[in-house]
């Protein structure tokens, strides 16, 4: 091991709020109630934003981030949103004044009419509303409706129908992402669990036929299985605890220099070369408190994928340098960490996905989600992590921790 010191555009509104007449003084009867078709006194449309779009809150209904859509007691439609005529790709023009059925023709997942099934006019006079439940709009697309009935009295005649609409594209995202995930796991599960039965059921049927150096063997093979089993299990729940934003972080003094040099030493010891690492630490480095466990974790993985995926001198900077918040007092508030390898390196369409789940940078085993947890537990110590191109062709993964006493110890 060589160890050395060196010095938009939004849009267009039918009505804007600032543009709205002041409502008529009290015993005045407004017919623009009656020519627009909106909310009598009293009665509230459902959406929150008072009898006008906008209300004393101030609020557009193509400012909300879901699709709206109102229809009157006589099943017109008299609001259509931004957000519905984006997810519909219907024209609020040309969706006002229709009835419901026609403007949102919703179907349910086995094709059946769904405003013909839920009649929100002609049902149950108890009902107030339908549960988020996935429809269909024409041409096949899924959407997530939600209805709400509004009455004058609790078993009156429905006056306004409010219909909330949100695309699904997220949400399949995320399935997506949870099936992964699943189906991963029950692959590299598969197979040391296969090899931790096989063998145990061979020794215990088998246990006189083997020599000592055999059960050994065996054994030994077991327990790095046991092993492998163990680590998926962690990286699982550290997967859990970064999308749940729980995962802890206990700051401790690290002496992030004898930490790599740990490392090192593992890979020495179990058969690198001690001429494949480098290790240079630029001194004097600010006093670095993190979570001494996380930390070797993150520089585990980073190794790991310079010694399994890169070739050559796998080298490891560690210096001062600005903090990714700034300091007042201008001084070195961050400690860095460069690991670099002189392999081919990552593709550069590829560098935008290599801290996502499941991204493997080659077909040489691993699980592909290393450098996810690697990037949410640097992040989680206030840190950034980058990846690039290294001077010697290879990957550069580059880390910064803020440095400095917690706030709770000063």
């Amino acid at each position: 091991m060589g160890v050395g010191t060196s010095g938009a555009k939004s849009a267009p509104r039918a009505r804007d709020v600032r543009d709205t007449p002041a409502p008529p003084r009290a015993g005045q009867h407004d017919d623009r109630l009656d020519a627009d078709h909106d909310v009598d006194h009293g009665a509230d449309d459902g959406a929150g934003l008072g009898s006008e779009p906008g209300g004393e809150l101030g609020i557009d209904p193509d400012d909300l981030p879901d699709g709206l859509v109102i229809a009157d007691e006589n099943g017109r439609v008299i609001r259509f949103n931004a957000a519905a005529a984006r997810i519909t790709a219907v024209p609020a023009a040309t969706a006002l004044g229709r009835h419901l059925e026609s403007a949102l023709p919703l179907e349910d997942l086995e094709g059946r009419r769904w405003w013909q099934l839920t009649d929100p006019y002609g049902g149950l006079a108890i009902r107030v509303g339908q549960p988020e439940r996935n429809l269909l709009l024409p041409g096949g697309r899924e959407v997530l409706v939600t209805a709400r009935y509004v009455r004058t009295a609790p078993t009156g005649p429905v006056r306004r129908v409010v219909v909330s609409l949100r695309d699904t594209e997220a949400r399949r995202r995320t399935e997506r992402s949870h099936a992964e995930l699943i189906a991963t796991v029950a692959h590299e599960l598969r197979s040391p669990l296969t090899s931790v039965k096989g063998f145990t059921a061979t020794l215990l049927a088998k246990w006189e036929r083997f020599t000592d150096d055999q059960k050994k063997l065996m054994l030994e093979t077991v327990d790095a299985d046991a092993n492998r089993v163990t680590r998926l299990i962690a990286e699982l729940l550290d997967i859990s605890r970064i999308d749940s934003g729980r995962l802890e972080v206990r700051r401790q003094p690290v002496d992030i220099g004898a930490a790599v040099g740990r490392h090192i030493q593992a890979y020495v010891t179990s058969g690198q070369p001690a001429d494949r690492f480098l290790l240079r630490i630029e001194q004097p480095l600010p006093p670095l408190w993190a979570d001494p466990d996380k930390i070797d974790q993150v520089l585990s993985n980073l190794l790991e994928n310079a010694v399994r995926h890169g070739e050559g001198t796998v080298t490891i900077d560690v210096t001062p340098s600005a903090s990714p918040r700034e300091r007042e007092d201008g001084e070195n508030a961050a400690t860095s960490v460069t690991v670099s390898d002189e392999g081919t390196g990552i593709p550069e369409e590829s560098m935008n996905r290599v801290f996502t789940r499941f991204w493997r940078g080659s077909k040489r085993g691993g699980t592909g989600l290393g450098l996810y947890i690697v990037k949410g537990i640097v992040e989680a110590h206030g840190g950034t992590i980058t990846v690039g191109r290294a001077p010697g062709g290879g990957a550069e993964f580059r880390f910064t921790l803020p440095v400095g006493t917690p706030a709770y110890l000063l």
